[in-house]
């Protein structure tokens, strides 16, 4: 028993060290291809045996590249052992795609120490081999080889099959620098060509170039299983299939850069229109918020190239913009994308008021010349609110409208208080208010009302008697304690800091918005920071030089002029220094002016 342990452990080390030998290099290397020479839309099946033992990924397919597109490769491996003679064999299978006619070699292939024999592959046209027609191949087309940056190209791949096939796959085109996007489903019809019957497979794609230059759109690659000729297998299940390849032709394109002169955001495109959404009619009350939806629609782009839609209003209106929304679909052969943005608008003055229009320039392929689409200016119409009055009214910039519309033509447009009718004043000259709906004395409400009145008044009676309380009592501990240990000098000296400190906040702020060029925050900063220096004694048409430096800028941002638009930023950068340095120079004069009052206060009172 122990002899024959002995002998199996010695047949064992035996085979291992045979087996060590046998794998211990490539002993051969063999490549091949199933056929040459070879149509250009057709592949090569490339074929790699090393005889030994070799690395499943020693195969390197980059020197391949040179000349051909490479496809994927797989790699199967072997061993045997015969009379204790161990075999194995490696083989890596790829497939070639050649882009061009010629002749090309492919290059010796080396894992590792030993190398194939160089092949030369003759490449064909199309037509070439013979008159009968093919049962397999893939055409390409495309509707434009000379466009625009970021225009739409239509490419159309169409796949002919003269049989059914098991499976297969087509793979979509590639072109450096481009985003491609497959339009809408695949149309299958059938149609004879050469006097053969083709199933045909119509695939088309939206391809918008990203950079200008002369770039080559590559084939798509269509991969697939048929059922192989001659065969005398009967039954499905032993059917026996082959597998075949084609490309389709590439396309060279030539993509134009942006013409000189456009200075707005490229847009190129057939078909550029912009719609808003607006309630019915023009009327509208101030401080009642109105939704508008603007939509731009473009054709033939995405909508990552799609400009921000403009915004300008006077400053008569609040705004409360919504984030846009984006989307592209897919119809008619082309891409149409959309951008929508919603804005509530709430007028804060009563009016008449002109909205200045929207206008969107856009370059027309089809032209080659520059376009607007447009929103026309509308004019509204803002009554005042329900119960206002004019001392009631917000008192807002006076800025010229785009309707040249004067502030005493707005002014006239508000109905005055000695105008309106009073009910209270009519009802203490014995005239009693009727219902509308009846016609009859509403003693109830009326009674109602004189109860809210008195309770109002009774309210108003016990504030003013406890602020008298206490102003009394506090000026009695005045008397008491004296001057000296009041602290009436130091708490007016921290309100003087923390005015001071409001201010210089205000103005910094105010400068920050100048330096942004944002005016539609204009209006309410500088009225803030008015306020804020001159502690509400002063409003903005006591400043003259700045009211007349902000009615020449929004004169400018709302002008129905269109100009140039470097000369219309020129303007209104020098319209913005104008009105800084108005700002300035009206900040010392009215600090200077308060120093001296200052300084007068102190010599009517001296201290004793």
């Amino acid at each position: 028993m122990r002899a024959l342990l002995q002998s199996t452990r010695i047949v064992f080390l035996f085979t291992l060290l045979v087996n060590a030998v046998a794998y211990a290099d490539v002993n051969s290397l063999e490549a091949t291809i199933d056929r040459n020479p070879v149509m250009l839309d057709e592949a090569i099946r490339l074929t790699v045996t090393a005889d030994g033992s070799a690395d499943r990924d020693a195969f390197d397919s980059s020197p391949l590249l040179k000349d051909f597109v490479v496809g994927r490769t797989s790699v199967s491996s072997q061993t045997s052992i015969v009379n204790f003679d161990t075999k194995r064999t490696t083989v890596w299978t790829t497939t070639l795609f050649p882009r061009k006619e010629g002749t090309f070699t492919i290059p010796p292939l080396t894992i590792e120490g030993k190398s194939t024999k160089p092949i030369q592959v003759k490449v064909i046209p199309v037509q070439e081999q013979s008159n009968v027609a093919r049962d397999y191949f893939v055409t390409t087309d495309i509707d434009l080889k000379e466009a625009y940056l970021n225009q739409q190209l239509l490419y159309t791949v169409k796949l002919f099959l003269s049989s059914n096939i098991e499976r297969g796959s087509l793979q979509a085109p590639e072109m450096q620098n481009a985003e491609i996007t497959q339009l809408g489903e695949d149309k299958q019809y059938t149609d004879i060509v050469n006097g053969k019957r083709y199933q045909i497979i119509e695939r088309q794609f939206a391809v918008v170039p990203q950079a200008s230059g002369e770039f080559t759109l590559r084939g798509p690659i269509f991969t697939g299983e048929v059922m192989a000729a001659n065969t005398n297998q009967r039954f499905g299940f032993f059917n026996r299939t082959q597998q075949i390849n084609r490309v389709g032709p590439d396309i060279t394109v030539n993509i134009k850069p942006i013409p000189q002169g456009i200075d707005y955001p490229w847009l190129p495109s057939e078909m550029v229109r912009v719609d808003e959404e607006w309630p019915q009619g023009d009327s509208f009350v101030a401080g009642e918020p109105v939704t508008r939806i603007v939509t731009l629609t473009a054709l033939g782009v995405v909508e990552e190239q799609l400009p921000d839609i403009p915004e300008f209003y006077q400053p008569n209106f609040k705004l409360y913009p919504d984030q846009s929304n984006t989307t592209t679909v897919e119809k008619d052969q082309s891409l149409i994308s959309q951008r929508q943005t919603s804005l509530a608008i709430i007028p804060t003055q009563p009016g008449n008021f002109v909205l200045p229009e929207i206008t969107i320039p856009w370059f027309n392929t089809l032209t080659q010349q520059t376009e607007y689409a447009t929103i026309p200016a509308r004019s509204i119409k803002v009554a005042p609110a329900s119960g206002a009055n004019n001392a009631n009214t917000p008192n807002m910039l006076n800025t010229p409208s785009a309707s040249s519309a004067t502030n005493e033509d707005i002014k006239n447009d508000i109905p005055s208080a000695a105008t309106q009718p009073n009910a209270s004043a009519s009802a203490s000259n014995g005239d009693k208010p009727l219902d509308s709906a009846s016609g009859e004395v509403d003693t109830d409400e009326n009674a109602q009302f004189n109860w809210m009145v008195i309770g109002v008044l009774l309210a108003l009676f016990v504030i003013a008697l406890a602020g008298w309380v206490f102003t009394y009592r506090k000026l009695k501990q005045f008397q008491m304690t004296g001057p000296g240990t009041t602290n009436k000098t130091g708490s007016a000296q921290r309100f003087h800091s923390y005015a001071q400190w409001d201010e210089k906040a205000q103005f910094q702020n105010l400068m920050s918005v100048i330096k942004a060029k944002d005016t539609s925050s204009l209006t309410p900063v500088l009225k803030q920071w008015i306020t804020a220096l001159t502690s509400g004694k002063a409003q903005l048409s006591q400043f003259e030089g700045i009211n007349g430096s902000v009615n020449e800028l929004y004169a400018l941002r709302f002008s129905a002029r269109k100009t140039d638009a470097n000369h219309q930023s020129k303007q209104m950068t020098e319209a913005l220094e104008k009105l800084s340095s108005e700002i300035k120079l009206a900040r010392n004069e009215w600090k200077q002016k308060s120093t001296e009052s200052k300084h007068t206060l102190s010599n009517l009172y001296p201290a004793s």
